[in-house]
């Protein structure tokens, strides 16, 4: 559900009746970290307070809130997974699952309850962002994408209760429809003309996440939603008597590596090759060098290749191999005079639909990690955190071959030669 439409208060509510549902209660109240967990506990240390019963019964501490007649407590916990073992949890009230970096605290306390006659882990949230920082499916976004199967029909699952307010697609993101279809409390306590003042002064991604619920890539994407998708054209394919731009931009070790090729007439993008670690790969594990430099002479033997254009960081060596068998490389160092224009080309170039790609799901993901970064000389693209492992290798190979396509696409044609003609005198 969006912010402000009372999860909080509605869990601390939870929370403090599931102090008198049995003996013996252990209620938690769990968050990203303690902070975010004061929230709920703040609700309930007020809630008793404010009724004459509960202020009787209930003995509230700093973290604590105790129910000395049957020995139940609820108490706060940390966000650490390792220091909520060893509970046997009755209740545990999960506030915004969206921030867990991964899903090991909430399997904790999923597995904490074993004992219990009739257990409850309760989850609630905000939407965020669909990737977790391996790029893979994020804690929050795997249990929403489980709960849309069982309102389909898909799957049955009796211990898994599934509610969500969200705006449908099709509605725009800034109009009040949408406002409405996600916020129970628009237009109650939540004022309509807050969210319009809102929609125009904070970024869309944020806007749509926590006032739409709507989920997102990125936390701070460098494309606008949905203008990626739009560009995509499933029929679209590649032949081999279409010239074209390849872009490489390679790596060692820990990052990807990627062959995209960009076609000079129509600007159409295509993965031709990639190399990247497993999520949960050997760490050990390394780019195939011989195997891409093999690739690479295979796809300028099949295909019509104008130019290769190569970072040459860490890939000297296998460019000047691949430059004397007649290769067409071409330097493109990921520079702020090479790299700003052609991400701002790249940039116009997706949000006004003048470049196509055939919907590959792995430039898709590259695309979706990558978050602006604007340096002294403008629009660059960049990884989430220097320590994410959402690899964006496609997305700067598809940058480098998109420009210099562009280039070649609209170079001048040489003028004809004057004719040459014989005077006898």
């Amino acid at each position: 559900m969006p912010r402000k439409n009372g999860k909080s208060l509605l869990a601390a509510g939870i929370a403090l009746y599931s102090l008198f549902n049995e003996i013996g209660a252990e209620v938690a109240i769990v968050a990203g970290d303690r902070a975010q967990a004061r929230i709920i506990f703040r609700e309930c240390a007020r809630m008793v307070e404010l009724d004459p019963v509960l202020s009787r019964k209930l003995h509230v501490l700093r973290d604590v809130i105790e129910y000395s007649e049957t020995g139940s407590v609820l108490r706060v916990l940390s966000s650490e997974a390792s220091r909520a073992e060893g509970y046997n949890f009755s209740t545990v009230l999960f506030d915004e699952i969206h921030v867990q970096p991964d899903d090991r605290l909430w399997a904790t306390v999923n597995l904490g309850s074993g004992a219990r006659k009739n257990p409850l882990v309760l989850g609630i949230s905000t939407a965020g962002t669909k990737t977790d920082n391996r790029g893979q499916d994020s804690l929050c976004y795997k249990l929403w994408q489980y709960g849309r199967r069982l309102d389909s029909g898909e799957i049955e699952d009796d211990a898994f209760y599934f509610r969500c307010f969200t705006a449908p697609d099709d509605l725009a993101w800034d109009s009040p429809e949408a406002a409405r279809a996600a916020n129970p409390a628009y237009g109650d306590f939540l004022d309509p003309e807050d969210f319009a003042a809102a929609a125009r002064s904070i970024p869309r991604h944020e806007y749509e996440t926590k006032r739409l619920c709507r989920w997102v890539y990125s936390s701070d994407p460098y494309l606008p939603g949905g203008t990626w998708d739009a560009c995509a054209d499933k029929q679209i394919v590649l032949n081999d008597e279409d010239e074209i731009v390849m872009g490489f931009d390679g790596s060692f070790s820990n990052d990807s590596t990627a062959i995209v090729a960009c076609r000079v007439a129509d600007k159409a993008l295509f993965v031709l090759g990639h190399w990247e670690r497993p999520i949960d790969g050997d760490l050990a594990w390394r780019v195939p060098i011989e195997e891409v430099e093999a690739k690479m002479l295979a796809l300028y033997g099949k295909h019509k290749v104008v130019e290769i254009v190569c970072d040459p960081f860490r890939w000297q060596r296998s460019m000047e191999a691949w430059a004397q068998v007649g290769l067409p490389i071409v330097e493109f160092p990921q520079t702020p005079s090479r790299m700003v224009p052609a991400t701002a080309s790249f940039y116009d170039a997706v949000v006004n639909m003048q470049l196509k790609h055939d919907g590959d799901p792995r430039l898709a993901r590259h695309a979706a990690n990558a978050t602006p970064y604007y340096s002294r000389n403008g629009l660059m693209v960049k990884k989430e955190s220097k320590n994410s492992l959402k690899r964006i290798d496609l997305l700067v190979a598809a940058i480098m071959a998109h420009s210099r396509a562009g280039t070649l696409g609209s170079a001048p044609a040489p003028a004809a030669k004057p004719a040459v003609q014989w005077i006898e005198l």
